[in-house]
């Protein structure tokens, strides 16, 4: 039994030249291009926020990391920051040196870094309950609008982690 050819012919293997595709084309229309936009400036943003708490915007991730759950594992870390541990050790490294977190051998597991909050790294938290309120009122965000941007994001990382 013999399967038929595919339509070989000039219209299916055209491509969409209608005005919305060449649309689709426009540097506006990129979701990469608002995106990169969006995520610079934000991050911009919090800069001056954070210089008050002396942290940078990843550092400050990784502390928000570490006040939901203390210690934690490089490792751990690394999986739900969704950074390389390679990228994180720099990181750690200032956070050790400014007093807020302490890194320490996994007893049994010499390959295993625990990273975990110091006195200062916990009072931290404190200074930093301020930054949520300060960034929506900056951005001119609602605490909805927030949570909706955030399912949005969560959706396109889920998106574009699926093989």
């Amino acid at each position: 039994m013999s399967i038929p050819p595919k339509d070989v012919s000039p219209e299916a293997n055209s491509t969409d030249t209608s005005p919305a595709a060449e649309d689709d084309l426009l540097l506006e229309h990129q979701l990469c291009f608002a995106l990169s936009v969006a995520s610079r400036s934000v991050v911009n943003a919090y800069r001056p926020v954070l210089q008050d708490l002396d942290l940078t915007h990843p550092q400050y991730l990784v502390m928000l990391a570490l006040w939901e759950q203390s210690p934690r594992t490089v490792k751990s870390l690394s999986a739900v920051l969704l950074m390389e541990s390679a990228t994180l050790s720099p990181m750690l490294k200032r956070l050790e040196a400014l007093g807020f977190i302490t890194r320490e051998r996994v007893s049994g597991n010499e390959r295993a870094l625990n990273v975990g909050l110091t006195d200062a790294g916990m009072k931290l938290r404190a200074q930093a309950l301020s930054v949520p309120g300060t960034m929506m009122e900056r951005l001119n965000l609602s605490r909805d609008q927030v949570s909706e941007l955030n399912r949005t994001m969560r959706a396109l990382i889920a998106a574009t982690s699926q093989d």
